[in-house]
């Protein structure tokens, strides 16, 4: 059993790269479930109901959100209604939508998660004990649990990677938009990277139009940061599971760009 999750969609571009990669990818890796996250899928600051039902045409499965989960008033419209869709489970328990469901292939079923970071972050209630209470309800259905850790600290995305090893079948990080080279399995059998990094422009910075952003760091003024152009990639990663233990058994990194074109 695989998951293939595809790192932070950033605007048209990285909507465009999924739309055009994802069928090829499906093809070569035959993953049994794909997860995406969707925060910045528009325009760089979170989702569309639009982007949301593209994305599952191109065959996304579930989608998992971030901080800028609100970006986009269109969300209050639809979050509740669309299952496929998670925010950070941790925010407070008023907020529209829910950060646990489920998706279900002739293998089995899949609890996706998804948890929000405190560290550089607004604060939300604690991820770590709000997973030990989605961890407890998504067992009481399947043993095959994957967790997105939307989080800025590289030290809180171990720190939770190493809180759930042995209790969740993956863990992987979000929001900074790197992709990070320590893919591991730990030793509960708990698959982990730290950052999957980003579908969209490679040579913007995180995404976004350099010049902005380098003029943000040297004045320190207010900018409007906007989606870069250029040539794209595709960041993501594949987790092998065991079905029956729910244990990791293979973690492989995908990078698709100018420099790493696709391969059958």
């Amino acid at each position: 059993m695989q998951i293939l999750f595809l790192g932070d969609i950033v605007g048209a571009p990285g909507r465009e790269m999924v739309i055009q990669y994802l069928p090829l990818l499906k093809r070569k890796y035959q993953p049994t479930f794909v997860i995406a996250n969707g925060e910045n899928a528009a325009h760089g600051r979170g989702i569309t109901e639009k982007i949301a039902r593209e994305l599952f045409e191109a065959g996304v499965q579930a989608i998992t959100l971030g901080n800028h989960t609100w970006d986009n008033r269109d969300i209050f419209e639809f979050i509740d209604r669309e299952q496929r869709l998670i925010r950070p489970a941790n925010f407070p328990q008023e907020t529209p939508g829910t950060g646990l469901t489920y998706i279900k292939s002739s293998q089995g079923e899949l609890a996706v998660i998804n948890l929000q970071g405190r560290s550089f972050l607004p604060p939300l209630d604690c991820p770590f004990r709000t997973a030990d209470l989605l961890i407890d309800e998504a067992k009481k259905r399947t043993r095959l649990i994957f967790v997105d850790f939307h989080a800025e600290a590289t030290s809180e995305k171990q720190a939770m990677a190493w809180y759930l090893d042995g209790r969740v079948s993956a863990v992987v990080g979000t929001h900074t938009h790197v992709q990070t080279g320590d893919e591991r399995i730990l030793p509960g059998g708990t698959g982990y990277i730290t950052d999957v990094g980003m579908c969209g422009p490679m040579n913007g910075i995180l995404g976004m139009e350099r010049e902005a952003v380098i003029k943000k760091f040297l004045t320190q003024l207010p900018v409007r940061f906007e989606v870069a152009g250029g040539v794209t990639q595709i960041n993501a990663v594949l987790f092998t599971l065991d079905s029956t233990t729910g244990q990791c058994r293979r973690v492989e990194r995908i990078r698709i760009d100018a420099d790493r074109p696709f391969m059958e």
